[in-house]
């Protein structure tokens, strides 16, 4: 089953949201649902990942946290809280 993870709402883009023209390359996010993010955290800051976000706790839903990954994409790590 697929599911939107986040939606963000609030702050809007400074253009207000952009849709990318269909031949646009690439991504700009994607998330991976994860177990044990604090131990996937800690072997990515190990080998150089750039980290831009600690670990936040959504409701009493999700662990999420953000690095940058190839190419410059934003890979959300989330890690549902069971």
């Amino acid at each position: 089953m697929d599911r939107e993870l986040s939606k963000f709402y609030t702050p809007s883009d400074e253009k207000d949201i952009q849709q990318p023209f269909a031949n646009t390359l690439g991504i700009r996010h994607i998330c991976f649902a994860v177990e044990d993010i604090e131990a996937i955290v800690a072997k990515l800051k190990k080998k150089g990942t750039e980290i831009f976000s600690e670990i936040e706790q959504y409701e009493e839903s999700y662990k999420l946290c953000y690095v940058r990954g190839p190419e410059g994409i934003i890979l959300e790590l989330a890690e549902e809280i069971k």
